[in-house]
């Protein structure tokens, strides 16, 4: 049974930091390309940050320098560090784990930029 739990989100203040982490099971971890995605209220889902199973990066241009997406194989874990948080960077997140036509989606977990 595969499974991605994502954790790490809240509520914080404008220009603050959080840290999200999703944990898989079941799956051979190291084979996946893995994304961070992003639905905000009456939006479509959007890309925030992807890794590749040969850990290339790339960025949605309204996170790039600010958000880093990065992986530990060993834990089976994938990370984002947000820093420089905007209100518009308040969606649920979502962790995707993708391998060629197979995708696995987490629950998500909440964000939200206010003060």
């Amino acid at each position: 049974q595969v499974q991605l739990v994502e954790s790490g989100g809240g509520l914080v203040q404008p220009g603050g930091s959080l840290r999200l982490s999703c944990a898989a099971s079941g799956i051979i971890f190291s084979m996946y390309d893995m994304g961070w995605y992003r639905q905000a209220p009456g939006n479509q889902r959007e890309l925030v940050a992807a890794i590749t199973s040969g850990g290339r990066t790339n960025y949605a241009d309204s996170v790039k320098g600010r958000f880093t997406i990065s992986r530990d194989n060993a834990k089976s874990t994938v990370y984002l560090q947000m820093n420089s948080l905007k209100p518009e960077d308040t969606a649920v997140y979502y962790c995707n784990a993708q391998l060629i036509v197979i995708n696995y989606w987490g629950k998500g977990t909440l964000v939200t930029v206010s003060s």
